[in-house]
């Protein structure tokens, strides 16, 4: 049973910083691409960023380039997203996600797996 465990939201006031976190397990992880997308309420599922199996190719949406950066470790199973200068428009529910080809997609039906989210809240 594959699993996905996000962590690391909170709350933050603008300009500040957060590190989210995302275990998996039941996978063959290096296998996969990754990838970070949020919501707000009352909007779509929004793509944050992707890297690819090997960890060596990223794609940021142009709303989070050059502030976000995604990263993985494929020894602990774990991806990464360092959010930097946040902003209140960042605030969502930022989940991960797992996909079965290992190169990177911003599109959310590309992906096999989804986390249940966490919450990130940006303060003004």
């Amino acid at each position: 049973q594959v699993q996905l465990v996000e962590s690391g939201g909170g709350l933050v006031q603008a300009g500040g910083s957060l590190r989210l976190s995302c275990a998996a397990s039941g996978l063959t992880f290096s296998s996969y691409a990754m990838g970070w997308f949020r919501q707000a309420p009352g909007k779509e599922r929004e793509f944050v960023a992707a890297i690819n199996s090997v960890g060596n190719i990223r794609n940021y949406a142009d709303s989070t380039k050059g502030r976000f950066t995604i990263s993985r470790d494929n020894a602990k199973n774990t991806v990464f997203l360092q959010m930097n200068s946040l902003e209140p428009e960042d605030t969502a529910v930022y989940h991960c996600a797992a996909r079965q080809i290992p190169i990177t997609s911003k599109i959310p039906s590309s992906y096999n797996y989804w986390g249940q989210g966490t919450q990130v809240t940006v303060s003004s």
